[in-house]
């Protein structure tokens, strides 16, 4: 109930002045005697009881860069090039290397090896050096060398330029021609086209797996020194292979990548994110069959390959029919498993022609000597 002369209510709140002013405290009071409307505002000072601690503001500070010392280079080098990821893809090289027909020499395999792995290192720095602001909005990233201002822009640069150069010289003087444009157009499509396609169109993502699929290619090539049917089918598997395993990886990450402005299937349209994971998943297994139809391996690779591939379509069907963060993780660790296991049967059931060729080489010159 209302009752005249009494007041209606009493609010009581503090105001703190950024300039360094004291506390104050306001107080309103509202009657309703004569006018309703009418409102009597008195300020009063803070009782003397009242401790009031001072307002201290943060804001952000400029960090200059410190100069790395020759003791943190190689780590920091190692951080740019991104060790794990580049290693995984000199795996696929050799991989490639090791499933071409030919015989193998150790040496050239060390070369491709070498010279693959520094045009990786070469791609991810300039990368980097590149998304220096976007990676600075995401939770992942923002820790990078680059982020936390650990090296120079500069450096960095420079760094992927002499790495990459250093990688297609590699390639170009002790394995082949073939092998080091394979190398140096890798570099230039990472950095000059899917780079920039990431905050443009979602077919980065298919763009980003071309450049998965050639180092299987180049290792191949070093062997052959040609692109036969064999490499076309492993650079195939792995660009199928990339679709599962990079789709659950951005489904986690879709809110980070949203917010540095990346146009990615898992941010853009979730569903077609699933349906392309379960869609090359699928993929896998007629491209593992036609490698025994080429005689790169035997029949049996048929049989094993679609026991891992089945593993890695279980893990795509529960991501189709429910994406969620358990699902996406399962199918991204998933597929790091696989990959691995699926080269190494390549390898354990490899058809080998090189001693039945040099045999055939053999007898011809016999033959050409007995005609003499």
């Amino acid at each position: 109930m209302l009752r005249s002369g009494r007041c209606l209510f009493s609010s009581v709140s503090r105001q703190k002045n950024f300039c360094g002013l004291k506390h104050t405290r306001i107080i309103t009071t509202t009657s309703t005697t004569n006018n309703p409307s009418s409102t009597h505002c008195s300020i009063q000072s803070p009782s003397p009881s009242i401790a009031v601690e001072p307002t201290v503001y943060r804001g952000t500070k400029f960090k200059p860069i410190t100069p790395a010392t020759l003791s943190n280079l190689p780590g920091l080098y190692k951080e740019l090039s991104k060790s794990k990821l580049a290693g995984l893809v000199a795996l696929t090289t050799m991989a490639g290397y090791a499933m071409a027909p030919g015989a193998i020499d150790v040496s050239t395999l060390l070369y491709t090896t070498v010279g693959t792995g520094l045009c990786i290192s070469s791609a991810n720095a300039i990368n980097q050096w590149i998304e220096i602001p976007y990676d600075a909005q995401m939770l992942r990233t923002r820790n990078r060398v680059l982020g936390r201002r650990a090296l120079t822009p500069i450096h960095a640069f420079n760094f992927g330029i002499l790495s990459g150069t250093a990688g297609v010289a590699t390639l170009a003087t002790m394995v082949n021609p073939l092998t080091a444009v394979l190398g140096a157009g890798n570099i230039l499509l990472y950095t000059a086209v899917y780079t920039p396609m990431k905050r443009s169109s979602i077919a980065n993502t298919w763009a980003g797996a071309v450049v998965g699929a050639i180092p299987p290619m180049m290792g191949w090539a070093a062997v052959t020194n040609s692109l036969d049917a064999g490499a076309w089918v492993l650079g195939t598997i792995l660009y199928a292979w990339q679709f599962p395993h990079f789709n659950a990886l951005a489904w986690n990450l879709r809110a980070d990548y949203s917010k540095a402005g990346y146009r990615m299937m898992a941010v853009t349209d979730p569903k077609l994110n699933a349906r392309v994971s379960l869609r090359y998943s699928l993929a896998m297994f007629p491209l593992c069959w036609s490698m025994p139809y080429l005689d790169m391996t035997s029949w049996v690779f048929a049989f094993d390959s679609s026991i891992v591939n089945a593993a890695l379509l279980y893990g795509a069907v529960k991501f189709w029919h429910k994406s969620n963060e358990k699902s996406a993780r399962q199918l991204f660790f998933g597929s790091i498993v696989h990959l691995p296991v699926l080269l190494g049967l390549m390898m354990v059931h490899k058809v080998y022609t090189v001693e039945n060729e040099s045999i055939d080489s053999y007898e011809e010159i016999i033959e050409e000597i007995d005609e003499e």
